[in-house]
């Protein structure tokens, strides 16, 4: 089993075993309960599905409470699959059973977070790209410097070509980031901590993975 799901609590920093600080993420990994198991024979393919979070009954259909009484545990918030997870977790990707970061894990791993970058609204070409702007306030640019300045053709095609980069909508997309190591496992609390940053606000849904 390739993973598990988690929440961002925030960054701080941690001294390595060589005196140097190092800036994490500290995640709340679990404890997740496994919801279904999926096999080749009946499904096609193999995958566990984990459920992490409390979630109100009133909240939840009827069809995905009888769907969380079959693995005899209270609703979820989250539910992710993660397939093709290797014999050695057989014993712990079994129905109703409870998963925890020291299960999966262990420090040193590098492992990829999937998480939802922070919404930042409709922004410019200078935040949302790194434009540079026109230049100087020279020849009369008294309103040119976050500007993406000239982005049409001459004569032929006379028109601006689809693709280019313009003011829009930034944030709030899937981002993955990849090859961050463990730097420590504390599973009385179910913390694990991560070198670098994870994409997503403080409290957001974060998906860790081998």
């Amino acid at each position: 089993m390739p993973g598990i799901i988690g929440r961002k609590i925030g960054m701080t920093s941690v001294f390595g075993a060589d005196g140097i600080s190092v800036a994490v993420t500290v995640i709340e990994a679990g404890p997740c309960v496994v919801t279904q198991v999926r096999s080749e024979e009946k499904d096609g393919y193999k995958a566990v599905q984990l459920a992490f979070g409390e979630k109100k009954e009133k909240n939840t259909s009827a069809a995905m409470l009888g769907h969380f009484k079959k693995a005899n545990t209270t609703p979820k918030r989250n539910l992710v699959e993660f397939r093709d997870f290797s014999s050695e977790f057989d014993g712990v990707a079994e129905l109703g059973k409870e998963v925890k970061v020291g299960d999966v894990f262990t420090e040193g791993d590098f492992i990829d977070a999937v998480g939802t970058s922070k919404g930042k609204g409709f922004q410019g070409v200078v935040k949302r790209h790194g434009f540079a702007g026109v230049g100087g306030q020279t020849h009369g640019q008294h309103n040119r410097l976050r500007a993406p300045g000239s982005m049409g053709n001459a004569s032929f095609a006379a028109r601006v070509i689809k693709g280019k980069r313009l003011p829009g909508r930034m944030g709030g997309d899937r981002v993955k980031v990849t090859n961050l190591k463990i730097v420590k496992i504390m599973p009385e609390q179910n913390l694990i901590l991560v070198s670098g940053s994870v994409p997503g606000a403080k409290n957001s849904t974060i998906i860790l993975q081998k």
